[in-house]
Order: C-alpha cells, then sequence, then structure tokens
C-alpha cells in the first residue's frame, strides 16, 4: 500500500467530500482510537457514496487504512445502510481483522456525524464537541478515496448524483468547476419546464437559482424538481413569513423537540421552546439558548412539524444571533442516557420521509455512469472549504496543466491558515481570476 503523510494530504487539497468541506489533514493530523468512514448518504435520491464503495472499493479502503495509521487508531468502522447488503458483501472479503462493517437503519438523517458516531460506536458526542472528543474521527467515503489517491492525483475531479426530475438519475464523475448544468444534462436533461435545482439534497441542501453555478469539492448531487414542489415551495418562503405563519400557528406540540436528532441524543436544543421566541420577543433565553446545537437537518420543518412551519430557520436565526454576540453556554445540560431510551424508535424512515416530501414520484437511483463533461472552461473557486479563501498562485495568462496548484491558503508569520489548496482541473490558460474564482479556458490543439 502507498503510504501517505498529512503533508500530502494537506498538498492534494483534501477535504470533507461529503458536508461543508472541511480540511481533512487537520483530522487527520489528531490522534483518535476509531476511524469511522461515513456512508450513510441519508439524504434522499443520493446514491454517489454507495456507487463510489461499488466501483472504487480497495481505494476507499485503502483510505481508510492511511486515515487510521495517521491518527493512531486500532479499529476502523464502515457505517453504511443494510439495505445495501450487495455492497456490503463485496466489501466483506476485502476487511483486514481490525476493520468492519456495522449495518445502520434506513432512516433520515443516520448520516449526521453525531448520530453515525452513536449508531456505529455507542457513543455519545457531547454538546458542540466533535467526534474527536469521543475517540473518533469521522470521514466521507469520497474523502476516503481522496486520501488514497493524495500521493499521486489531488482533488481535481467530483462524483455527484444526478437524480429528481431528469431524464435518467445517474452518478457522474465530471472536473471540478463545470456548471451544474453541464452535470444535469449528463443525466439526459431535466423532464420539466423551469426546472429546480436543490444542490446537496433536499433535507440540507440548498435551492440555487443560477443553474451555471459551479461544481467544487463539496457538492453531492443535484435534485431537479419542478418550480410548484413543495421542497422548492418551502425554500422560498422569506423569514417576513417563516416568522408570521409560526406566531400565529405554532400550538406547541413539540413534535419538533421530541423527534430532533440533538435532542434525542440528550442535547439541551428544544425547537418548539424556540418557536416561543416568535411571540414572545424573546422573553426567557432557555427558549433560544439550546439553538446553537442545532445540526439544520431540517427534519423538525419537513418532516416532524404537523402544520408545516419552519423550526429549523428559526433555530438558524436565533443561533446566527447569539453566535454573533459571542455568547457561549458553559457546561449545558447534557442527558446522553436519553439516546439509549428513545432513538431508536424515534428515527425518521426514509421511505416515509420520501413520501411526505411528494419524492416518490422519482425513481430512487442512481448508478454510476462512465458519462463526463469535456469543458471549454472551467471556474476554480478560491474557497472550496471550510476556513479562509486561497490566494491565487498564477496570474492571467499563466499556461496550468490538470493537477497544477491554482490558489494557497495564505500564511502569517509562516503559520498556515486554515484552508485546503485548491488546482486546475484542466489543461489551458488562465484567462480571468475574478470574484474568488480562477478561470481557465482549454486551448485548442
Amino acid at each position: 500500500m502507498v503510504q501517505v503523510t498529512v503533508d500530502q494530504v494537506f498538498e492534494a487539497g483534501v477535504v470533507g467530500a461529503g458536508g461543508a468541506g472541511f480540511p481533512t489533514y487537520v483530522k487527520l493530523s489528531g490522534r483518535a482510537d476509531t476511524v469511522l468512514i461515513n456512508a450513510a448518504e441519508c439524504e434522499p435520491l443520493l446514491h454517489k457514496d454507495k456507487e463510489i464503495l461499488r466501483h472504487f472499493d480497495d481505494d476507499v479502503l485503502a483510505g481508510l487504512r492511511i486515515a487510521m495509521e495517521l491518527v493512531g487508531a486500532s479499529r476502523g468502522v464502515i457505517g453504511i445502510k443494510g439495505k445495501y447488503a450487495d455492497v456490503i458483501e463485496q466489501l466483506r472479503p476485502k476487511l483486514s481483522p481490525d476493520m468492519e462493517i456495522v449495518p445502520l437503519p434506513d432512516a433520515y438523517p443516520s448520516g449526521d456525524e453525531f448520530i453515525l458516531v452513536y449508531e456505529a460506536l455507542g457513543r455519545v458526542i457531547p454538546p458542540g464537541g466533535i467526534p474527536l472528543h469521543v475517540g473518533a474521527v469521522v470521514i466521507n467515503v469520497e474523502t476516503a478515496r481522496n486520501v488514497a489517491m493524495a500521493s499521486r492525483q489531488p482533488v481535481v475531479e467530483k462524483f455527484l448524483t444526478i437524480a429528481g426530475a431528469v431524464q435518467e438519475p445517474v452518478t457522474v464523475r465530471v472536473p471540478i468547476g463545470v456548471t451544474l448544468a453541464e452535470c444535469v444534462e449528463l443525466a439526459g436533461g431535466p423532464t420539466v419546464s423551469n426546472p429546480q435545482y436543490m444542490v446537496g439534497g433536499v433535507m440540507m441542501g440548498y435551492l440555487e437559482q443560477n443553474h451555471h453555478a459551479l461544481v467544487d469539492k463539496t457538492t453531492g448531487g443535484v435534485i431537479v424538481l419542478p418550480e410548484d414542489h413543495v421542497v422548492i415551495r418551502r425554500r422560498q418562503q422569506d423569514w417576513k413569513q417563516i416568522s408570521r405563519i409560526g406566531r400565529a400557528a405554532c400550538d406547541q406540540c413539540s413534535f419538533c423537540t421530541e423527534l430532533c436528532p440533538r435532542w434525542l441524543l440528550g442535547h439541551p436544543i428544544e425547537p418548539h421552546r424556540a418557536m416561543r421566541s416568535l411571540g414572545f420577543n424573546l422573553v426567557g433565553e432557555a427558549n433560544v439558548q439550546g439553538t446553537v446545537f442545532c445540526c439544520e437537518c431540517n427534519l423538525c420543518s419537513l418532516y416532524s412539524c404537523p402544520e408545516d412551519l419552519d423550526p429549523k430557520n428559526v433555530c438558524v436565526q436565533n443561533k446566527r444571533r447569539i453566535l454573533a454576540e459571542k455568547r457561549r453556554w458553559e457546561n449545558p445540560p447534557f442527558l446522553p442516557e436519553r439516546a439509549e431510551r428513545l432513538l431508536k424508535n424515534r428515527r425518521a424512515p426514509t421511505k416515509r420521509l420520501m413520501k411526505k416530501l411528494g419524492l416518490t414520484l422519482f425513481p430512487n437511483v442512481g448508478y454510476l455512469v462512465e458519462r463526463t463533461v469535456t469543458p471549454k472552461m472551467v471556474g476554480i473557486k478560491l474557497k472550496q472549504h471550510v476556513g479562509v479563501p486561497c490566494e491565487p498562485v498564477v496570474r492571467v495568462g499563466d499556461k496550468v496543466v490538470r493537477g497544477q496548484v491554482v490558489g494557497m491558503p495564505p500564511e502569517t508569520d509562516g503559520k498556515r491558515a486554515l484552508g485546503a489548496p485548491v488546482h486546475a482541473s484542466i489543461d489551458g490558460v488562465v484567462t480571468r481570476i475574478q470574484d474568488g474564482v480562477v478561470w481557465i479556458e482549454r486551448q485548442a490543439s
């Protein structure tokens, strides 16, 4: 097996491929007893992690081994939904004695790091904590593959699922910096007029009005939906509508809290109490203080609430205010035993979630196909990660080759800022550097 160092992981620009893009070299600089691969992929209609495991299992397992060695872990675990029995049976013979597979329920949000660590390891991460606090490092399937390839190739391509209202739902591999619209065309294009793009999933993703927005290292998929779909209508509500309707209609049934994944883990977040802030002018800070622990999974708003209100966005508004005021809740109450008592019986089944969201109309498949985009131009964002934007290390007119660094995190007094390098995904010429994007145009041969 090829050895990979933490510095090589940084130089390859590896970041969390299934979430916010936290630089992976930071995670692999810590010490943990377990490395956990997040293969839960609980967002409805997304399939890219499963497809990567199916087609690149050796790479993923190599990435797991490298991560284990770098953090000093004696145990490697893959958390994947039990319903993917064919993938599990494909992987089992290839596991070493210090690796195992933990089948997960087909529920949402089983891919949330906190839920995954509990389901797979039986450990509860404390409020405001990270997996490392309970001896674990969690990485995504695609991230593990990128770790394995770090000494050979930087992150210049992205796997993503294109699904929903398209001719053929597929998972594809494309150069970073192509447009979402180009990716959707690989699925045969939309089947509806005025299609709407949910990027990253219908639950935790975002509505992207610009179909020429750029694919980056964190893009996990595009769900194409009709403009009148309930998911789209909910995303188009503004804060004035959300607060007015919530203030008038919330009857404090507490379903949002009773099914909240973080509350079920014993964290002091109670979305129904946060809803009181709409009608009581923020009287009683206990109503809102716990919202700093909201994971923004959207389960409360899109599944739990019988009135179709939006507790998630109420929590987010309160969380932003509390964080802006730099207030911390020291030693928050924590009841981890709640998970053992309640979590198993209060999971949100994926089938039920999809039915409520009107997604059962679309085929729930996304096989990896060997189609790709051969773009004339790509736009490489200088910020594709948690941390500070990269600074360009190329100039307009420079010729670049695929894999060449075009942006690096800045250094101050010899100390590297949090971030990850970005690389050219095609051979070409830098035509402009504008609004945080390095544009590279392929030259005619």
